[in-house]
């Protein structure tokens, strides 16, 4: 690259679950020659994809090139969170050929895009281009548009400049918000959906935006990085052509969402953990669980992934000699989460 050309950086969004780091660990194995930096940002107080991220030991991403931001989301916190990181891996003696951004699974992109044109980081780095990651089950099982008609109203409105247009959900106003910034559609999961599911997924999108990129699927993260890096968006010069539930806003907050840390005590069967775990999260309206749980006995810790009901475990590495064998998960739901009632729960 030569000297005085941008750093190129890549957005990556989807709403909560739908597989955004499991990209990038993809990305991370295989990064196609780049050496790569990661900023990370999470919707709750403990970085669990952070700390699966910086567990990698990827020579193409060693862990002093990823930063983590936590407590919040990257579009309210632009001037105070996400510059100064930016700044600081720009700054660096050897500055990465390429960043990636992993945004919490509740932030907008847009706002983030735009920060890309303030005066201390717009000479130095250009947005290749944003990248939507749409979970394939949760759109067919119309988590996010149960009626792709009454979307396409919608999205027509917002194009005509309806400041009152309402919306079923909070989700479904993030959702949307993230698909229609987007350079490229990634839809993840498709192996839990069949056909008809995968043909709900490109009807919703297309209601959405006609004129959408072409669906690219993934499976597990396995993508080829230069079908994602090397897009030459440079979205920070075409925001207004980005719709966003939101251009009338002069601030965002997150209001209708909420995320707290539940401890637990350590779980003898791991089995009967994500039993209980899929239960909670049906009878709570849970919308996402993540976190490491400490397994007596076992010397690796287990990592649990929970979107809605579907509670996925594995082990992803051993404990530190020195690390303390806490059990604890992010719950992260809408506005009006019973914490007292889903902490029992949790921890019976």
């Amino acid at each position: 690259m030569p000297p005085t050309a941008k750093i190129p950086a890549t957005v990556i969004t989807g709403f909560l679950g739908a597989g955004k780091t499991t990209l990038i660990r993809g990305l991370l194995r295989n990064p196609g020659g780049r050496k790569l930096a990661l900023i990370i940002n999470e919707f709750g107080d403990v970085g669990v994809d952070g700390a699966v991220l910086k567990g990698c030991g990827d020579a193409a991403c060693p862990e002093d090139r990823v930063i983590e931001l936590a407590n919040g989301c990257l579009c309210c916190t632009v001037a105070d969170d996400f510059v100064p990181a930016l700044e600081s891996l720009l700054n660096r003696n050897d500055p990465p050929d390429h960043i990636l951004i992993e945004t919490s699974g509740l932030a907008l992109p847009k706002p983030l895009v735009r920060a890309f044109t303030w005066p201390a980081v717009r000479s130095r780095v250009t947005v290749d281009g944003v990248v939507a990651v749409v979970a394939a089950d949760a759109v067919a099982e119309g988590r996010f548009a149960p009626d792709a008609v009454a979307l396409a109203r919608q999205k027509a409105a917002m194009e005509a400049g309806d400041a009152t247009v309402e919306h079923e959900t909070p989700v479904q106003e993030v959702f949307e918000d993230q698909v229609l910034c987007a350079d490229l559609i990634l839809v993840s999961k498709t192996d839990l959906v069949d056909e008809v599911g995968q043909a709900a997924v490109a009807d919703t999108v297309k209601a959405l935006r006609p004129g959408a990129p072409p669906l690219v699927r993934v499976a597990h993260g396995d993508i080829d990085p230069n079908v994602l890096l090397g897009l030459s968006a440079a979205a920070e010069a075409d925001l207004d052509a980005r719709i966003s539930h939101h251009d009338d806003e002069e601030d965002h907050d997150h209001d209708d969402f909420t995320s707290f840390v539940a401890d637990l005590p350590a779980q003898a069967d791991p089995e009967a953990l994500v039993r209980r775990l899929g239960e909670v999260a049906r009878r709570f309206g849970i919308l996402r669980l993540k976190g490491f749980v400490n397994v007596p006995g076992k010397p690796m810790r287990l990592l649990v992934q929970g979107v809605g009901t579907r509670i996925q475990t594995s082990y992803d590495r051993l404990w530190a000699p020195d690390e303390a064998r806490h059990s604890r998960l992010v719950v992260i739901g809408e506005t009006g989460l019973d914490r007292t009632a889903i902490e029992a729960a949790l921890a019976n």
